[in-house]
């Protein structure tokens, strides 16, 4: 197939697909008048390395995932170098959750402030209604 085809089928443009193989994740095979051909392998890193970037991983982090279908290997993910991979996304994210749940805790205690300081005051006026 062609570079439209692949694009269409994968859900994404043809500058995506010239940008991957420019960075080696997706093969540059030509024919003899020089149009760029794909076949159902190559639709496959596009699914795999889509669904990566869905899941958070950028670009660069697929690179493993896309050397282990090449290889053989029929999910992308059972190599060491894509293992490792999964272990640095699970802390990043673990990290994140961290973060995300100690700042829900300081919005938390700033709307128990914020609420205690209305009971037994005075009925807070909205600028908008006067």
């Amino acid at each position: 197939m062609r570079i439209g085809e692949l694009a269409a089928r994968a859900g994404t443009t043809t500058r995506a697909l010239r940008y991957y193989e420019a960075r080696g994740l997706l093969p540059a095979r030509r024919t003899g008048n020089g149009y760029r051909t794909y076949d159902e392998e190559d639709v496959r890193l596009l699914e795999q390395i889509r669904t990566l970037q869905d899941f958070g991983f950028d670009l660069e982090e697929t690179r493993p995932f896309v050397e282990c279908l090449r290889s053989g290997h029929p999910e992308g993910d059972s190599c060491p170098a894509s293992l490792d991979v999964y272990r640095r996304k699970l802390s990043e994210l673990d990290a994140l959750i961290g973060e995300l749940g100690a700042v829900r805790a300081q919005v938390g205690a700033q709307l128990a402030r914020a609420e205690a300081a209305l009971e037994g005051g005075p009925e807070p006026r909205c600028e908008l209604t006067g």
